[in-house]
């Protein structure tokens, strides 16, 4: 384990326990909100770095979203898009933490832009690869059952090996931390995020964000298409557009280097 990992803890923040895992403690705070079915202990390799980089070391919390990791779960909570992000901004006024960046990948760069759009206070937003389906438009090219069939598999124990049908192209050691923690992912809040992806519209969102924002797309990932990059510029000019090009949509497992290139020092600017 790096040292850069400080320690993990809990906070009751929105009503809820929120679970999270604190890397460097020096620098600009970072909030790292993971996607869908990620908890937080599967970005560990990436606040690592965040937190390590010598120019600009960052103090990086990464979030278990409700649902998953360890943070509250079960069938009373409210899993929408709008639960979630009031989640992030209790979360920042509970710890203290002032005006810090949020980094968000997927279902979290929703999280995030929601979050800074209904009254958080962040310095900037680094949007990975967010889910820009929605009402008449193109389809999230991931299918439920992927993310169903795999929870179900890992709620009865799966190994790395069994993992490798579901990620093909992840490292063992990658494998062997999602086989783990996978069956934390609530099917239920799963389900609710993905649906959401196809009801909740996000680019009412781009146009109203008022923070420096990147938006880095995967060039393999199918999510961000080029129509979609030229809609965003038109509601937002101010937003910065950054690509990995030999990336799929879980960008840092695909091409970590890439990924940190692509985000530059956007976050201590």
């Amino acid at each position: 384990m790096s040292t850069s990992l400080l320690y993990g803890a809990n906070v009751l923040a929105n009503g809820i326990r929120q679970h999270y895992l604190r890397y460097g403690g020096k620098g600009r705070p970072v909030i790292l909100i993971p996607g869908i079915t990620s908890p937080a202990i599967t970005w560990g390799f990436v606040a690592e770095r965040l937190a390590e980089r010598l120019a600009e070391r960052h103090d990086v919390y990464v979030l278990d979203v409700r649902g998953r990791g360890l943070s509250s779960t079960g069938p009373d909570l409210d899993y929408s898009l709008d639960a979630m992000a009031a989640d992030v901004i209790g979360f920042a006024q509970a710890l203290g933490v002032d005006a810090p960046a949020l980094l968000g990948h997927s279902m979290g760069a929703r999280i995030a832009m929601r979050a800074a759009n209904t009254g958080g206070e962040f310095s900037r937003l680094a949007l990975i690869d967010p889910p820009v389906s929605g009402p008449g438009r193109r389809p999230y090219p991931s299918k439920l059952p992927w993310y169903v069939d795999s929870i179900r598999l890992a709620l009865a124990g799966i190994d790395a090996e069994g993992m490798k049908a579901f990620c093909p192209t992840w490292t063992e050691s990658q494998l062997q931390l999602r086989a783990e923690w996978l069956h934390t992912c609530f099917e239920p809040a799963i389900v609710t995020a993905f649906e959401d992806f196809h009801k909740d519209d996000i680019f009412p969102d781009f146009a109203t964000l008022k923070q420096p924002s990147m938006l880095m797309v995967a060039g393999r990932g199918g999510v961000i298409a080029p129509e979609d990059e030229a809609e965003i510029r038109g509601l937002n000019p101010a937003i910065e557009i950054s690509r990995v090009p030999n990336a799929g949509h879980m960008i840092p497992w695909d091409d970590l280097d890439g990924f940190f290139e692509a985000l530059g020092d956007f976050l201590s600017r």
